[in-house]
């Protein structure tokens, strides 16, 4: 979750500048900079987890996994942001701006209480409009739970749990769910 900062308007250039030196990460909607708050332990853990499962399956590919580090850009005719999700996959061709993606085919959210409304609500609706997206990914961090929404089924919500498969079209593979979860402590707080 973020937290706006008391500023009416940031043009694109200086907010894109601010994040290069800036010791706080920063997502920004539209001319709001908001100030990134920190996660919890197992937040942190599943992010590691799934970013070593992704790179598994990405390692003959021509992809790239990023994680929250790099922002992606959502710009079209009537918005522009930059959000940084927990994780993502870029293919090549790699977008030229070393700090951000603006194509990527798969972006994956750990949700947590304080983020779960804007992930499942104003993030997978700017996402969405990404044309290279394929799938939007999101990590329960209180029980074994994945969901996934494809753009080739219409964003329906396909749920995955313990014992099953999780099926990654996007980057061409599966990994266990149980193997996301494994020896990570759930967590009920964050």
């Amino acid at each position: 979750m973020s937290q706006a900062l008391p500023v009416a308007h940031v043009p694109v250039a200086e907010y894109l500048d601010g994040e290069r030196v800036s010791d706080v990460r920063h997502e920004y909607v539209d001319g709001v900079v908001y100030a990134m708050v920190g996660v919890s332990k197992t937040h942190n853990r599943l992010t590691k987890r799934l970013s070593r499962l992704v790179d598994d399956v990405t390692e003959n590919l021509p992809c790239e996994a990023f994680t929250t580090e790099v922002k992606v850009r959502i710009k079209t005719l009537d918005t522009e942001r930059f959000y940084y999700p927990d994780l993502h996959v870029e293919c090549e061709p790699y977008t030229e701006d070393p700090y951000y993606s603006d194509h990527p085919m798969l972006v994956i959210e750990v949700l947590s209480k304080r983020t779960e409304r804007k992930d499942r609500s104003d993030k997978f609706y700017a996402y969405r409009k990404l044309p290279s997206l394929m799938e939007y990914v999101l990590v329960a961090q209180d029980e074994p739970r994945v969901e996934v929404y494809r753009r080739d089924r219409d964003w329906e919500l396909e749920v995955y749990g313990a014992g099953d498969r999780l099926r990654l079209d996007s980057i061409g593979g599966e990994m266990a769910v149980d193997a996301v979860y494994q020896g990570i402590e759930l967590s009920l707080d964050d």
